[in-house]
């Protein structure tokens, strides 16, 4: 396929029509995936998440101009808000990572959630596999910051850096919302501001009190509380730092493959799922399945019993006859 070997030989603008392909799913998306895939598995892909208003945008900006500094090149993939009325992305926060544009080491893609729960549109994956296969170091994933949700990242990244904010109550929602648990780096943006040593200190007591509770792990991981004033580069060396020394850890430790594959495991099942889904729908035909959202609505059939009726239907249609 000739884009995919002009974005190999580093086209920038064949880049972004397959990430355009890829993103809306379009009839040529599965074939450059499939083209694409042999080339990747190099970046470090690296997931910046938190609540809103942390500054997530400003220290992704610092942290791949530090990373250029070091000689990578760099992918950005911000995930936004979706427009409720044109369905694109809200791109207010891109303003701040205009210092990056023209520098040939750096694309920044910003993509809309149209929906998606868990912070990260649904084609992410596949736009950062895309950004890997043609080269980039490191990949840097923004997420929406929509909130408990925000643990898919998770499932994408290598390196998971949570951003934080003193004066907004964030250290208790990361705890409910289980950020702290997928935390590889923790960050106290904005340490200018009054409450920053108390939100390191709360969130340290936090990550201490998750070792006491589990005792014995050996040499594993301990997530680094770090503070940064992002808009002015303060700290941003050492959360570079940090996510090389994970990254250093991973390899040693045997996790790297370990959370390759299971990438690969989520990758799998959501692409089953759509098939299985889009197979059903396909079986049981848009009126069936209008009868059956009536029959739920008026509470003649609930919910599961619709589902296991659809599911009788599929099999039966793709169970070979004697």
């Amino acid at each position: 396929m000739e884009l995919v070997a002009q974005a190999l030989a580093g086209n920038r603008r064949a880049l972004a029509r397959l990430l355009t392909h890829v993103e809306n799913n379009s009839a040529q998306a599965r074939a450059i995936l499939a083209a694409l895939h042999p080339h990747t598995g190099r970046a470090h892909i690296v997931g910046v998440t938190g609540a809103p208003g942390t500054g997530k945008s400003t220290l992704v900006n610092e942290l791949a101009k530090r990373l250029r500094a070091q000689g990578h090149t760099v992918g950005v993939v911000a995930v936004d808000p979706s427009s409720p009325f044109s369905g694109g992305a809200l791109l207010g926060d891109r303003v701040r990572m205009q210092d990056l544009a023209g520098d040939s080491g750096v694309f920044v893609r910003s993509m809309a959630t149209r929906g998606s729960l868990g912070g990260l549109a649904q084609a992410s994956g596949d736009v950062v596999k895309v950004l890997d296969a043609v080269g980039f170091d490191v990949t840097l994933v923004e997420t929406v910051g929509a909130g408990q949700a925000e643990v898919d990242i998770a499932r994408t990244a290598h390196t998971t850096v949570v951003v934080e904010a003193p004066g907004l109550g964030d250290e208790v929602q990361a705890l409910k919302a289980g950020l702290l648990e997928i935390a590889d780096v923790l960050v106290v943006n904005k340490a200018d501001r009054p409450g920053a040593a108390q939100a390191v200190q709360a969130l340290q007591g936090m990550l201490d009190l998750g070792r006491d509770s589990a005792p014995g792990r050996g040499e594993e991981w301990q997530p680094p509380v770090l503070q940064t004033v992002a808009l002015d580069g303060v700290g941003v060396d050492e959360v570079v730092e940090a996510i090389a020394a994970h990254r250093a850890y991973l390899q040693r430790s045997g996790l790297w493959m370990r959370r390759e594959q299971e990438r690969a495991r989520s990758d799998l099942k959501r692409l089953l799922e759509r098939a299985l889904l889009e197979q059903i729908l396909a079986a049981v035909g848009e009126e069936e399945l209008q009868r059956w959202v009536e029959r739920i609505a008026a509470r003649e059939m609930d919910t599961f019993a619709a589902v296991q009726a659809m599911l009788d239907v599929w099999q039966k249609n793709h169970t070979p006859s004697q």
